[in-house]
């Protein structure tokens, strides 16, 4: 990936980001002011929710800084896995998020079917509030996953997602807020366990984003399917007689591929070099020009 390739990939992803901000913003607002002019406690949590993708948001725009700086002394493989760690904090904090509306809604939930405690019922504002958001959100959503497939962006695609769980957090709310006004003040207790039923779905969204980066900080290998196609490329090259010792791993967006190949001991020093020059080329060419690859020659005996 060339220079000016790196520089408008960031700053692509950092306007994305920066539209989901703005999104952010207004829900913040939007969210707090209906739950508490609405009465719902299920609105003051889902404009938590919008409260923690609003700082996410500046957790990608730094790490991304950092990750696009090229390689130094220090980072001799770059910069990419801050990209990955972004992607972990996102996790971790929508973990966080989940846990606080579950906690604020079983302690209304308790309160009201143990102590006996009346729980008001929340209104229409409220509602509207919601049905708003999860336009907005799901809005936002589609837009951030399909430029984080055209980017190649992980930090992307968990702000997507944390959009998405944005989204789902308001349906569960508009549906336990909408049910509440209609059904009447001993029903409120739905608008808190709609809350606590949304907090499970953002748990599910956090436990696979911190998985699949946590593989990657772990030095997890690539996926069995693109190591068989490593395999096929360079297998395919006339002089190959037998690749082996393959290594892979992924460095933010890019890959780092390591191997060993066999050719005819006989052939010259520079013929085999060329051979190899062509294989990295190919591989290049398939994973991106960032590719990182070490190819180590062994003769064919």
């Amino acid at each position: 990936m060339a220079e000016n390739e790196i520089e408008y990939r960031q700053s692509e992803i950092v306007r994305v980001t920066l539209i989901g901000t703005v999104i952010n913003a207004i829900l913040i607002v939007l969210k707090f002011a209906a739950g508490i002019l609405g009465n719902s406690a299920a609105m003051i949590a889902d404009g938590v929710h919008s409260l923690s993708d609003f700082l996410t948001d500046f957790v990608v725009i730094v790490m991304l800084k950092i990750s696009s700086k090229p390689s130094d002394k220090d980072h001799a493989f770059g910069h990419g896995k801050y990209e990955t760690l972004a992607t972990t904090i996102i996790g971790l904090l929508l973990i966080l998020v989940g846990g606080g509306i579950l906690w604020s809604g079983l302690v209304k939930i308790y309160g009201f079917l143990i102590n006996d405690e009346n729980l008001v019922s929340p209104g229409w504002f409220a509602f509207g509030a919601a049905i708003a958001s999860i336009l907005m959100k799901e809005g936002i959503y589609q837009y951030t996953i399909k430029k984080s497939k055209n980017l190649n962006s992980e930090a992307l695609v968990a702000n997507a997602w944390h959009h998405r769980s944005d989204a789902l957090s308001s349906v569960g709310t508009a549906i336990g807020i909408g049910a509440a006004c209609i059904l009447g003040s001993q029903w409120a207790i739905l608008d808190s366990l709609a809350a606590v039923i949304v907090s499970f779905f953002i748990f599910k969204v956090a436990i696979q984003l911190i998985r699949s980066s946590v593989n990657q900080l772990l030095e997890s290998s690539l996926p069995i399917e693109v190591e068989k196609e490593i395999e096929e490329i360079v297998n395919s090259y006339p002089g190959v007689t037998e690749m082996h010792n393959l290594r892979t791993r992924q460095v933010g967006v890019n890959y780092a591929i390591t191997m060993h190949v066999r050719m005819d001991g006989n052939i010259s020093l520079y013929e085999s070099h060329e051979r190899v020059d062509q294989i990295e080329k190919a591989l290049k060419e398939r994973f991106g020009h960032q590719t990182i690859i070490s190819i180590h020659v062994e003769p064919w005996k």
